[in-house]
């Protein structure tokens, strides 16, 4: 097991083992999964619109054979560091053709910051966006869906 430098809380993660944040109350201990985090992190940042798909070639690749058998992994391209209080952030994105690139990393850090403060509870100490492709609707022979938005 490698361990690393967090981001978070001046703490240390184990790079290959799944952690859990707890919260202990005078009512009971509440637990939140890692993978809980990047799930809630991942469907913010799909939410974003000019965002077309997380992760890099190779997760989306896997992402298609899971979306054909029914299976959808919603923290595909998001990697977090959750510490006691606190939780950092690495998306890698596709983004739609023409959006601005950089309107959409603000739009996409806005947005998970505001869920994960919101609905998991941790501070949010950063968010690393990283465009890897964009989507070129032309070529790839995509149209609209009902709401707009390029699929």
């Amino acid at each position: 097991m490698a361990t690393t430098s967090n981001r978070v809380d001046g703490t240390a993660a184990t790079a290959t083992s799944a952690t859990t944040t707890t919260q202990v109350t005078g009512a009971g201990r509440t637990i939140i999964d890692d993978q809980v985090v990047a799930k809630v992190a991942g469907i913010a940042a799909r939410d974003v619109p000019g965002v077309y798909a997380l992760g890099g070639n190779a997760a989306r690749a896997f992402g298609a054979i899971r979306d054909a058998i029914g299976s959808t992994a919603l923290g595909q391209g998001v990697r977090v560091e959750v510490g006691e209080t606190q939780v950092a952030v690495d998306l890698t994105i596709v983004v739609d053709y023409p959006t601005p690139m950089m309107e959409v990393a603000s739009a996409v850090r806005a947005a998970v910051t505001n869920a994960v403060t919101e609905l998991v509870g941790l501070q949010v100490t950063e968010v690393n966006v990283a465009i890897n492709d964009v989507n070129i609707p032309a070529l790839d022979g995509t149209s609209d869906d009902v709401d707009g938005r390029l699929r």
